[in-house]
């Protein structure tokens, strides 16, 4: 049925036209490898972030635990600085993910780009600032989930320190 609505229209032969350019395909996949590379990148960061918040996790569990028997007041302190940590690792990991999200619309817009008469240079542009507002996003809350992790360890060597 939509063959037949195809085949019968000239919209079949009008998109066979703007894509059988060769050198408009070749144009479109070198301008969508930068946004490529970038979410290679957006995906290498994000496995690091995981890890961590995956770390965060298990330690709060195993803290929780133990901590049923008897709480004292170091424990209750990491516990809070953890949960601080997954909040941000977890904040840093969904702005990485809309980030790349964005850039999977970017590189979608570009090609999507030279096979339609509308200009939509403007729509790649503010998706293309939109992922970047996102990843920065990302970024700096994960630069906040590794200074409360910095902090904590300063604060749990000074206590062993004490307590030799």
């Amino acid at each position: 049925m939509i063959l037949d609505l195809l085949v019968s229209s000239n919209i079949a032969i009008d998109l066979l036209e703007r894509t059988s350019s060769t050198f408009r395909v070749q144009e479109m996949v070198r301008l969508s490898l930068a946004p490529a590379f970038l979410l290679a990148g957006i995906g290498a960061i994000m496995n690091v972030m995981m890890s961590r918040l995956i770390w965060v996790a298990e330690r709060i569990e195993r803290l929780e635990m133990r901590m049923d028997e008897d709480r004292s007041a170091r424990e209750m302190s990491e516990l809070q600085r953890l949960c601080r940590r997954r909040k941000l690792a977890q904040r840093a990991v969904m702005f990485s993910t809309a980030a790349a999200l964005t850039v999977c619309v970017v590189i979608a817009l570009l090609f999507i780009s030279a096979f339609i008469t509308p200009q939509i240079g403007s729509l790649v542009a503010v998706a293309w600032i939109t992922s970047m507002g996102f990843l920065i996003t990302g970024l700096v809350h994960f630069a906040m989930e590794t200074i409360v992790a910095a902090s904590g360890q300063r604060a749990f060597l000074g206590a062993s320190k004490e307590g030799d």
